[in-house]
């Protein structure tokens, strides 16, 4: 699968886009693909201050559970309300359905995460 280029990417399968001053932040199609048929997305607390890698929240499935990291230093500032109905919105268009937003304490931190070839070279890597 080609990786959208409109993006950044953590070594932990986070996606993050650039929204204005806002970071939007889901999980990649290998993280979804890897996690199976969620059933759960949340623990996410608009309000939050986090530091970068610090988990901002959890994704479950039937198989198991996963944190979610923050990308940056941040405060969470939105929730996708949507998954708290539909968690497997995740496993069937993981690029196109965030999971919380943050706005981070720097927008150029952003800069300093993976590219597509960065993170793909990770997957592939094993």
């Amino acid at each position: 699968m080609s990786l959208p280029n409109d993006r950044k990417y953590t070594s932990s399968h986070e996606w993050v886009k650039v929204e204005g001053d806002l970071l939007a932040v889901g999980i990649t199609d290998t993280a979804q693909d890897q996690l199976g048929d969620l059933v759960f997305v949340g623990d996410v607390n608009p309000g939050a201050v986090l530091a970068k890698g610090e988990t901002a929240g959890v994704v479950e499935s039937v198989k198991a559970a996963s944190d979610i990291y923050a990308p940056v230093d941040g405060e969470i500032v939105a929730f996708n309300e949507a998954l708290n109905d539909q968690p497997n919105l995740i496993n069937e268009a993981a690029f196109d359905t965030w999971i919380f937003k943050i706005r981070p304490n720097a927008i150029a931190d952003a800069d300093g995460l993976l590219d597509a070839d960065g993170y793909d070279a990770i997957v592939n890597a094993g």
